[in-house]
């Protein structure tokens, strides 16, 4: 249930969204191959989705969420029976509002255990905890949201970071409530992560202790043993935390990774405890804190992102595609748009605007996927570009202001059932180069290289990982450098892909695809269920 409630643990009441009266919102609990249903009552007071992020959805894009893309949104007073079907999922993920910024306090976690009979790929945790990086700002956040639609300008950075909830102790008003977990020595935890926030990818560690990551996205990884993660808005890990230090009490922090010059980020540092539970050392001793790379450590962020590789066992296999039917080379930039009178606050009084190959998403005033689904014409193109319009450096330091301007467009692409997807993400230094984590729904996919710089369609793919990569639905594309992904194209339906950093979806860093049914019945799109919500 979705409604506006009073939150005082930040030194002030506000009205916030909740989900159930809580904040973070409820975890669903289920099994490999699960199918639930959510009733999702809107009782606040602005339209609403939700987003089981993640999730594939086999063949129900019905119930996936975005607004007037998948379906139109749930407005005030009304309901929407939401089923949610899980596939080869295993892990971690989350699920969270699809709908303007609602998302900024209406989240929450999505454990996926082993099938009953089976285990996990590593020894059974002593522990499994839901560790939730957030944002939180002081003002309501649909004032954020339109004050920055209005003026063209960035939005507000936020006033701080939270883990489960609270910001900690670094901040005023929240150390009561600081969120603490207590341990037991030479025991092992499982930490959940989910970054929620709503702009910025988080460097997180723990004092003393390394932390290893055994799952991506709901897919296992080979151990990976780090200081320190960095961890994008949208991505979710399965990390292996050893209770093996001294007896004591220690920090768990995160911050900002922000490589943008001129970008506007929070600055600040999110805390929570790390308690042993013994009883010899002083409880009111002051916790250190852990080391953290410097706020725009691009290697820092790229080195941990490029280690991840998928388990690629027996029981865990990776089928990446050998062959490709169809390519993509997409250019992912920051943009301006001319503003009258030069009157809006982005670079020279103009507005800013994001695109994906030149193209700034234009969202109808209709679902895409209904429009597809009873043949509605208008509502979309199908001309979306395999290619950018034009070819220049696009990591160049300095940038004719003329390839500032994009075009402002609803395209999709339509991909047959079953065909292989090769799809390059090329950042751009257009306004201001920072890292983009793109993220896609009702597919996973195979993260098979990434580098700086221009991509180089002749040598690059020579050293791409077709071996073990990750499995992935959101990846970063590193500041001025490129990622690729391959997918095979099975789930038939509209499903979205954009940036996850929330300022640039809302700018237009986005578009869709469509993947047309197969030929049997196990293959193509089930019906609408009969409570969709109309426009």
């Amino acid at each position: 249930m979705v409604k506006e409630a009073p939150y005082t643990r930040l030194c002030h009441t506000k009205p916030i969204l909740t989900v159930n009266g809580k904040f973070p919102g409820p975890t669903l609990y289920v099994y490999k191959g699960d199918t639930i249903k959510v009733k999702v009552i809107n009782r606040g007071q602005h339209n609403i989705t939700f987003h089981w992020h993640g999730v594939k959805q086999p063949r129900n894009p019905w119930s996936d969420g975005p607004e007037y893309v998948t379906q139109c949104p749930i407005k005030p007073g009304a309901s929407f029976n939401q089923r949610v079907i899980f596939s080869d999922e295993e892990g971690t993920l989350w699920w969270h509002a699809h709908s303007d910024w609602a998302r900024a306090t209406s989240y929450g976690a999505i454990v996926i255990y082993p099938k009953p009979g089976t285990s996990y790929p590593f020894p059974k945790p002593d522990l499994e905890v839901p560790i939730m990086l957030g944002e939180w700002w002081r003002r309501d956040i649909y004032e954020v949201f339109y004050e920055f639609q209005e003026t063209g300008g960035e939005p507000n950075v936020s006033d701080a970071f939270t883990i489960n909830g609270q910001p900690g102790d670094l901040y005023p008003c929240s150390s009561a409530e600081t969120f603490k977990l207590v341990v037991q020595y030479g025991k092992t935890v499982l930490l959940r992560m989910i970054n929620a926030a709503m702009n910025d990818i988080l460097f997180y560690a723990i004092a003393n202790h390394s932390i290893t990551v055994v799952g991506t996205d709901a897919s296992y990884t080979k151990p990976l043993t780090r200081d320190y993660i960095a961890i994008a808005p949208g991505e979710t890990m399965d990390c292996l935390l050893h209770a093996n230090q001294q007896p004591g009490r220690y920090y768990m922090a995160a911050r900002a990774y922000s490589s943008g010059v001129n970008v506007s980020f929070d600055n600040t540092t999110t805390t929570a405890i790390l308690e042993y539970d013994d009883k010899n050392y002083n409880t009111l001793s002051t916790p250190s804190l852990p080391y953290l790379p410097y706020y725009n450590d691009t290697n820092a962020s790229f080195s941990f992102t490029s280690s991840l590789r998928s388990l690629a066992s027996k029981d865990h296999p990776v089928h990446v595609p050998k062959t490709v039917n169809h390519r993509m080379y997409s250019t992912i930039s920051i943009n301006t748009l001319p503003c009258p009178n030069d009157s809006c606050e982005g670079p020279n009084g103009t507005r800013f605007a994001a695109s994906v190959t030149n193209i700034s998403f234009v969202l109808p005033t209709t679902s895409i996927l209904e429009s597809y689904y009873y043949h509605i014409k208008g509502v979309y193109a199908k001309r979306f570009p395999r290619y950018p319009p034009l070819v220049f450096n696009y990591t160049a330091e300095y940038q004719d202001l003329r390839l500032e301007t994009p075009t402002l467009s609803t395209q999709v692409r339509v991909l047959k059932y079953n065909s292989t997807m090769e799809m390059t993400f090329q950042s751009t230094n257009l306004v201001a180069g920072v890292d983009h984590p793109m993220h896609l729904h009702g597919q996973s996919f195979y993260v098979v290289g990434s580098g700086f710089g221009n991509f180089n369609k002749n040598k690059d793919p020579r050293n791409y990982n077709l071996v073990d990569p990750p499995i992935q639905n959101t990846v970063v594309v590193p500041k001025n450098g490129w990622t690729t992904i391959r997918f095979k194209a099975q789930n038939p339906g509209v499903w979205y892909m954009h940036c996850h950093l929330e300022r640039h979806l809302t700018w237009g860093m986005m578009t869709t695809f469509i993947v047309k049914d197969g030929e049997d019945k196990n293959s193509r799109m089930l019906p609408p269920p009969l409570d969709m919500p109309p426009c």
